[in-house]
């Protein structure tokens, strides 16, 4: 009987034992641990927030053992980034923060990159609600004054720094046409509260079409230059179903360029393993809304192989002809590479301007020329003059049926801007 009593006691003890264990202190976990995956479609914003966030607080503290060190070619300064397994300690409005950066490579072959960001359980709702949208104003504002534009490709890991130097002071462009394309980006940029009003994606396309070499890609650069848009580029020959081209959408972020290149080449594909229908809607559908202040530029060498579908209002509401080396374009292309200012007065010009007013020739066959002689001045001029008057005589020879005042009407024609919109505001010009 006594050792009945003894197990039983025994039983008891070891119960209240384990009972204790369950409510002491030790065992509440006063630490909450937010896990920020990056992700791919869609971008997590705030993973890509701190990536930018982190560096510009102190990185390297006593227990940092190793940091990431990078600089391009065009960057000023040296930039650091956590590596994996780091830590860093932040603070905000009393708060102590801590971020861990992981790096794990999964059973899959995949790698999975995750920033975790722990603090006490009790000031959850702040962090939620302010900490993390200051880090992502900062991020913002960085960006701004670092003036980092990124490049990269829909459904690629790979992300570079934009360092295409083309400006709208640079491109080989008309004048006149270069400030209608920058008020129309302005106005665009400028008008969050219109598009909300009238119930429209705030979304702009624009089509780029013209022969080769006539500066489509330049305009792209100076267009994401101008405005400090990231550029992602499409390749549509890379798309699987229509539900690709919505996840195409959803990877793109906000205030962006999402470039497609030569557009009628894949359209007009019969291979093609999406439909105009998907299309259409991924231009001006319901997926077309999922994000604000976002570009899409088309580009082709013949408009005229397009559907007219593809070509109306609020999927490509800007076309621009990309014309023929003008007058005008060849004083940019003077300056840029010759750093001559004043054309008009010397004597070759006016020879210059004649030929190119009656001759087809790209701007990137100019630069050519011009690269060849960039040293020299004079004898720059003297080889492009040379290379207009054997391009005329081959226009000549091919093109006996069309005369001087088409070609004039032409050029003219390769200044306008039609821009298509169902604001009132806005007029074809």
């Amino acid at each position: 009987m006594n050792f009945i009593v003894e197990q039983l006691m025994l039983f008891i003890s070891t119960a209240l034992n384990y009972l204790a264990t369950l409510v002491s202190p030790r065992h509440y976990h006063h630490d909450l641990t937010f896990i920020i995956r990056q992700n791919n479609t869609p971008p997590n914003q705030v993973y890509d927030a701190a990536e930018l966030y982190l560096p510009s607080i102190e990185l390297i503290n006593p227990s940092t053992r190793t940091i990431g060190v990078n600089k391009t070619q065009r960057q000023e300064a040296v930039k650091l980034a956590m590596e994996s397994g780091e830590q860093v300690a932040d603070a905000f409005e009393g708060i102590n923060l801590k971020w861990h950066y992981v790096v794990k490579n999964l059973p899959n072959c995949c790698i999975e990159r995750r920033f975790e960001l722990t603090f006490q359980k009790e000031h959850k709702d702040k962090v939620m609600t302010s900490y993390l949208a200051y880090v992502v104003r900062r991020a913002e504002a960085i960006k701004q004054e670092s003036k980092i534009i990124n490049l990269s490709n829909v459904y690629s890991d790979n992300e570079v720094e934009f360092e295409h130097p083309g400006t709208f002071e640079t491109i080989a462009m008309e004048p006149s046409l270069k400030r209608k394309i920058i008020k129309d980006l302005e106005r665009f940029v400028s008008r969050r509260e219109f598009y909300k009003k009238v119930g429209k994606a705030w979304k702009r396309g624009y089509l780029l079409y013209g022969p080769p070499g006539t500066g489509k890609s330049s305009l792209i650069a100076a267009m994401a230059n101008y405005l400090k848009f990231d550029v992602f580029e499409l390749e549509l020959d890379s798309i699987d179903s229509d539900s690709d081209l919505k996840s195409a959408l959803l990877y793109t972020t906000n205030r962006s360029i999402l470039v497609i290149e030569d557009i009628d080449c894949s359209v007009n594909d019969e291979e093609r393993r999406y439909t105009l229908s998907g299309l259409l809607n991924f231009m001006d559908g319901l997926w077309s809304s999922c994000g604000d202040e976002r570009i899409i530029v088309f580009t082709t060498n013949h408009k005229d192989r397009l559907e007219p579908a593809l070509l109306r209002p609020g999927r490509m509401d800007v076309h621009i002809h990309m014309s023929y080396c003008t007058p005008s374009a060849f004083k940019v292309l003077a300056s840029n590479y010759l750093g001559v200012e004043d054309l008009d007065r010397h004597p070759l010009y006016g020879e210059i301007a004649g030929l190119l007013e009656s001759t087809e020739v790209a701007p990137a066959e100019v630069c050519e020329e011009l690269l060849e002689r960039d040293d020299d001045f004079g004898a720059a001029l003297e080889g492009v003059a040379k290379f207009l008057k054997l391009k005329k005589l081959e226009g000549d020879n091919n093109n006996n049926n069309i005369d001087k005042p088409e070609l004039q009407e032409g050029k003219r024609q390769d200044m306008d801007v039609n821009v298509n919109d169902d604001d009132s505001e806005s007029s074809s010009t």
